[in-house]
């Protein structure tokens, strides 16, 4: 049997002590990841990830030379599929939806839970989206007032899928769950964690995420921020 590809991933971020940190996490909480390279500032990310051509890119938002966003932004230019997830400190719905509109794949926050990044790295890795349970509502508040005012589907920051799902196929969706598959959902929503979803139902986290790879599968999205945005755009926990 062949082992499963490591995820490449980079490091950018100006204090050393977090990147070394970051670096610890990654290589003790799963072997599949390897951290190939490792800067200080926007513009040495951006020639790493054109030397390196890393899976995932994480990277702070406020570097010196050039920030987080402005970096991003040349990286998306030189290889539009880049994977870029920002690590921030700032919960605020203007960073966020900044960033994911201009080609992040992902929004950590930096208190993140070592199980949140590697969950992000796994996801964005194979092409989803992944963002910080604890500001995805923000991000889905200021998505809904995009929306408004350019009258665009906020889904389709992250898939082109939901334009088309009407009354009758939202039913048909979410009754396929089952109550606990509905009840992590729920939790999701609400913005915990893996570990915080199994605390508060008294399962392990393995459970929880067979729950999420259910829960994944039978509303047809790639990853769990879709499946907080299809929940959250139909009013299903109103």
């Amino acid at each position: 049997m062949v082992d499963e590809a490591k995820i490449r991933v980079l490091l950018a971020d100006d204090h050393q002590l977090f990147r070394e940190g970051l670096k610890r996490i990654l290589l003790m909480e799963n072997e599949r990841i390897d951290v190939i390279g490792e800067c200080a500032d926007g513009g040495e990310a951006v020639a790493l990830a054109e030397k390196l051509k890393p899976d995932v890119i994480l990277m702070d938002i406020n570097m010196p030379v050039l920030n987080g966003v402005g970096a991003l932004k040349a990286i998306q230019s030189k290889n539009d599929e880049a994977k870029v997830v920002i690590l921030s400190i700032h919960d605020h719905e203007g960073y966020i939806s900044e960033t994911l509109s201009s080609g992040a794949s992902g929004y950590l926050l930096k208190d993140m839970e070592a199980e949140d990044l590697v969950e992000a790295i796994e996801v964005v890795s194979k092409g989803g989206a992944y963002v910080h349970p604890k500001v995805l509502g923000k991000v889905l508040m200021e998505f809904r007032r995009l929306h408004e005012e350019r009258h665009a589907d906020p889904l389709n920051i992250f898939t082109g899928k939901g334009a088309l799902i009407d009354e009758a196929e939202r039913v048909s969706l979410f009754s396929q769950l089952t109550k606990r598959e509905t009840e992590v959902l729920r939790l999701l929503v609400e913005g915990n964690s893996n570990r915080a979803i199994a605390q508060r139902l008294y399962i392990s986290e393995k459970t929880v995420k067979n729950h999420m790879s259910s829960i994944l599968q039978k509303l047809n999205v790639d990853d769990r921020t879709q499946a907080v945005i299809l929940a959250i755009r139909y009013g299903v926990f109103n």
